[in-house]
């Protein structure tokens, strides 16, 4: 386990594990369904990973797709690799809606549509919220 997977909240947060990514709920979820994928390489470059790493982003990105559109409908979905806090390779992963989505009665609004996503406008999953997300994520996980 790398820094960036601990700060994220490995194992607890796990969705799916690859051979060399990590999916992971993001705890603040800027809007439903967000997820942080973490290479699990003690890397901070992205072209420092390896060919074994870069060629299963194919795959983790085909699940996570697939997978979130099973678990709601978004209309798009942004890849933000910003990597300015947490030092290991890593993508926050924001599906994008054009309307608040609900889940467990609780409102999850895109603050940002239809323009960058605004990640201080999240709501915390944690406790038995986040418990409930990764069995619902875990449900209709492709692959």
């Amino acid at each position: 386990m790398n820094q960036t997977m601990e700060k994220f909240g490995y194992p607890g947060s796990l969705v799916k594990e690859l051979d060399h990514w990590c999916i992971l709920l993001r705890g603040q979820q800027a809007t439903l369904g967000a997820l942080v994928l973490v290479c699990k390489e003690e890397v901070e470059a992205f072209s420092e990973i390896s060919p074994p790493a870069f060629a299963e982003l194919a795959v983790a990105t085909r699940q996570i797709e697939t997978s979130l559109q099973a678990f709601r409908p978004y209309q798009k979905l942004n890849y933000l690799m910003l990597m300015m806090v947490d030092p290991n390779v890593h993508m926050h992963v924001i599906p994008r809606y054009s309307e608040t989505q609900s889940f467990e009665g609780i409102s999850f609004p895109d603050a940002g549509w239809p323009a960058v996503p605004d990640l201080s406008s999240a709501v915390t999953a944690d406790g038995d919220l986040q418990g409930k997300l990764l069995a619902a994520l875990k449900a209709v996980w492709a692959g």
